[in-house]
């Protein structure tokens, strides 16, 4: 290790000994290892028509980062002077931050001058960040940023979400406000490589931050975890991860480099790929597919051969009525006058809805109307699933001719489901189980989204055939009488 990065890591020792861990979590705080640090630093390419450079480290925390790029780029011969900006908020931490920068500076092999900014990294810019004169241009711009941000959601009526509101939507987190005001600070062909959750790669909450990022930047390499426990030292976080970079200026060509390591402890064992941007960013609303190698690769490719989407063909999935620890009082364990059946995730099994399954609380007595849905055929599909499962899609027919005698029915919300919106058939329902059961959309599902939840936005914007081939998919699954995984796949080849 080198001399910068061992001060730090002993200042990093001393800090967290003294400030609890529940302390530093109100703040979002979670400290970048060493290694880490030091391969983010790699990830920069050195301008070489540059004699000196603008670094930006918002939330710098104790300067494990600017450390590490400082160390990085002192043995440039062509680099004259550094100039390294730090925002740092937290009262506890900036003592240490302080003290590490001095050290940076007094034993830099160039010139290197700091200046540490006890302000709100996003309001301090808010004027400058809205303005409608260009008033951007004459704010300080960087060539290198690097950064940690807190990650932490906020309301959407908090100071910085008010000050960043093309960005937001729904429940923000600071992590991307952090990101995008980074877009906003980087010079022209600047670098910024951040560590941050994996979340905002899909999903509607961060549609806006991906528009953002794609008119203005250009995705450069993508690290992933293998692991969420080993990635932020002794801090005992359990986050889908991810490390990115992203250079100033909009192309949608070119190669983004993906690495994978297991943890943040084997960097010297990385896998490697490289993939066209245009299969890594793909539709409307330009999810980030997470694609590590070529197998991944084709299974893209191949699902997005197919041209419709749930939603096109009026079948959206959507999410379970019933939030049941609200509705304490009017669940049942048995039946009575009024009660409907209440499904849960445990009443999917083995690619069936099993009902009664002897559980508690199975049936719901309310006069609620919007905690009912019709008894009708649906596709029922787990929302939640653990890492370690095999599969991420666990789903299960339910044919509403099986309960004849309730005209209602509800569902929980840990349970997503297709139907309703429109009568389906028997035929329907089995396909759509066909391709939600099969390894191909499984696996789809894995590299769109990180985390372990279903979620229907993401559903409903996946690629699926056409309504007559689900009907014949359908149509060959009760035929064939066999609901594996293995009898999905090979009905599913014969069309996509």
């Amino acid at each position: 290790m080198g001399a910068f990065l061992q001060h730090i890591a002993n200042t990093t020792q001393r800090y967290v000994g003294e400030m609890p861990k529940a302390e530093r979590k109100l703040h979002g705080q979670f400290f970048t290892g060493v290694e880490t640090a030091r391969f983010m630093a790699s990830l920069f390419c050195v301008p070489q028509d540059k004699e000196e450079l603008f670094i930006l480290d918002a939330g710098a925390g104790v300067g494990t980062l600017s450390a590490a790029l400082v160390e990085r780029l002192q043995d440039e011969p062509q680099l004259k002077r550094l100039h390294l900006v730090c925002y740092e908020t937290d009262t506890h931490v900036i003592p240490f931050l302080r003290e590490n920068l001095e050290y940076l500076s007094a034993h830099c092999s160039i010139p290197l001058d700091f200046r540490l900014r006890e302000e709100n990294y996003i309001l301090s810019q808010e004027a400058e960040y809205n303005s409608l004169f260009g008033a951007d241009r004459h704010s300080q711009k960087y060539d290198l940023i690097i950064g940690n941000p807190p990650y932490m959601k906020i309301g959407k009526d908090a100071p910085e979400a008010r000050a960043m509101r093309d960005v937001c939507y729904g429940a923000p987190n600071l992590y991307a406000l952090f990101a995008a005001m980074g877009m906003f600070n980087m010079a022209e062909a600047g670098q910024m490589v951040y560590i941050t959750p994996r979340s905002w790669t899909s999903g509607a909450y961060f549609r806006a931050f991906r528009k953002k990022l794609f008119s203005t930047c250009s995705l450069r390499h993508i690290h992933l975890f293998a692991s969420r426990e080993d990635v932020f030292d002794k801090e005992d976080v359990l986050q889908e991860t991810m490390i990115f970079k992203v250079t100033k200026g909009v192309s949608d060509r070119g190669i983004v480099n993906v690495t994978t390591s297991h943890s943040s402890h084997d960097f010297n064992e990385l896998t490697h790929y490289r993939s066209d941007v245009r299969h890594l960013v793909k539709g409307e609303h330009q999810y980030v597919y997470l694609i590590t190698n070529s197998d991944e690769d084709r299974v893209v490719q191949r699902v997005s051969s197919c041209k419709k989407t749930l939603r096109d063909m009026g079948l959206p999935m959507k999410t379970g009525l019933t939030v049941d620890y609200r509705e304490k009082d009017a669940l049942r364990r048995t039946a009575e006058e009024g009660a409907i059946p209440l499904f849960f995730p445990h009443h999917i099994r083995h690619g069936k809805v099993i009902f009664p399954a002897g559980m508690e609380n199975e049936y719901l007595n309310t006069k609620r109307a919007s905690l009912k849905q019709q008894n009708v055929n649906y596709l029922f599909v787990k929302r939640f699933t653990t890492k370690e499962e095999a599969r991420r899609l666990q789903c299960g027919v339910y044919l509403s001719r099986k309960h004849p005698e309730h005209p209602l029915i509800s569902t929980q919300n840990k349970i997503n489901f297709i139907g309703g919106m429109r009568e389906l058939s028997d035929c329907i329902v089995y396909g759509l189980y066909v391709i939600f059961n099969s390894t191909l959309y499984d696996s789809y599902y894995r590299v769109m989204n990180g985390s372990t939840q279903v979620n229907s936005t993401e559903i409903n914007s996946i690629p699926v055939p056409d309504i007559p081939v689900i009907e014949a998919m359908g149509k060959a699954l009760i035929k064939a009488r066999n609901m594996s995984e293995t009898s999905c796949n090979e009905i599913l080849a014969r069309y996509v």
